[in-house]
């Protein structure tokens, strides 16, 4: 449960201690609301016991994303223990 909601894993990769958050972006889910929800991820991925590195795939077909490679390095860039790869897809 995170922030009052239940979370579900997308992909955990067990043996390899990785896990892969796939979204997709629409009218309600641009830039902005997608990184609050990525750094809610990623917080939430930091404490799993399964978790060492997050793979984060955006698929972004009406790119709506103005700044993908932006987005990408803030939320890689975090300083945490937490290996983070943002991928957002295709790029403008």
């Amino acid at each position: 449960s995170s922030a009052g909601a239940g979370a579900r894993v997308d992909f955990l990769l067990k043996k390899e201690q990785i896990v892969v958050e796939v979204k997709k972006t629409r009218p309600s889910l641009k830039a902005k609301e997608l990184g609050e929800q990525l750094i809610v991820d990623r917080a939430r991925y930091e404490k799993h016991p399964d978790c060492k590195t997050l793979v984060c795939f955006v698929y972004d077909p009406e790119c709506r994303i103005g700044n993908p490679v932006g987005i990408e390095r803030d939320l890689e860039d975090h300083g945490g223990p937490l290996k983070v790869r943002v991928i957002i897809a295709p790029k403008n």
